[in-house]
């Protein structure tokens, strides 16, 4: 009985996954994301006790994923300014290949405040990786710790946008392929010589 009620949440879970990603948490129909698990309203009502706790269920499994991308990272033994290189990168893949994880940027964005933010499970590391970085030199100096972290912000919320755009149009999305380039121009700097 325990199996088969958490398969039909987890059916539910990515069903409204889904459903949010396409559509939005204002868009997204509870009688849309029932038929798209096969499930009935009924289950869906003894799971989930309103649209807004099942979207709390995906932005949750959302985070986890990320959360888990974190520690895989984190724990490389690498110079601090690579690890948020790869860091984002990794975020990139998964908006890529993730609708969960792709709701829970979206769910943050419509819904603020209501669970904690997809940014909230990455940037406090990257910001930590950035004042690493300072600390051990890798910045250029005068570069603030602040500016890493907001452009790893920039980049992603773009990365999220690019991967969507992608998906939509039915193409395979190459934004974490664009995000490492885009990385690459950031870190040698775009300013040619201007005393040459």
């Amino acid at each position: 009985m325990q199996a088969r009620a958490a398969r039909t949440r987890q059916a539910l879970v990515d069903a409204a996954a889904s459903e949010f990603d396409q559509h939005g948490y204002a868009g997204t129909s509870m009688v849309r994301v029932c038929r798209a698990a096969g499930i009935t309203t009924g289950a869906l009502a003894f799971h989930f006790g309103s649209k807004s706790e099942l979207a709390d269920a995906v932005q949750d499994r959302g985070c986890r994923a990320v959360r888990a991308a974190v520690d895989r990272v984190r724990a490389a033994p690498r110079p601090a300014l690579d690890l948020v290189v790869e860091l984002t990168v990794c975020l990139a893949r998964l908006l890529e290949d993730d609708a969960t994880v792709r709701s829970a940027a979206r769910l943050t964005r419509e819904r603020p405040g209501a669970c904690p933010g997809w940014s909230a499970c990455w940037l406090p590391t990257v910001r930590e990786l950035a004042h690493r970085a300072q600390r051990m030199g890798q910045l250029r100096a005068g570069t603030p710790p602040a500016a890493v972290a907001n452009l790893a912000a920039y980049l992603l919320a773009g990365t999220e946008m690019t991967a969507r755009a992608a998906l939509e149009a039915a193409r395979k999305p190459d934004a974490a392929e664009q995000l490492q380039q885009l990385w690459g121009v950031a870190l040698r700097g775009i300013c040619a010589d201007r005393n040459a």
